[in-house]
C-alpha cells in the first residue's frame, strides 16, 4: 500500500507542540478589523490549541 499524503493545507495551518499538542491559529484577524475592539484583536494574535474533539481528524490530515 502507498504511503499516505500529508494534507498540504492543514500543513500550512497547524504545528505540533513538544508535549504532541497541536498548535493553531485564530480565526476573525485577516480583514474588516476596523469594527473589531483593540482587546479582541489581541486576543486574536495568540496561537490556540485545537480541542480534544477534533484532535483525531487533524492527526489524519497530517499523518502523525
Amino acid at each position: 500500500m502507498p504511503k499516505m499524503k500529508t494534507n498540504s493545507g492543514a500543513k500550512k495551518r497547524f504545528a505540533f507542540t513538544g508535549t504532541g499538542k497541536i498548535k493553531r491559529k485564530h480565526a476573525f484577524k485577516s480583514h474588516i478589523l476596523t469594527k473589531k475592539t483593540t482587546k479582541q484583536k489581541r486576543n486574536l494574535t495568540y496561537a490556540g490549541l485545537v480541542s480534544s474533539a477534533d484532535e483525531a481528524n487533524v492527526k489524519l490530515l497530517l499523518v502523525k
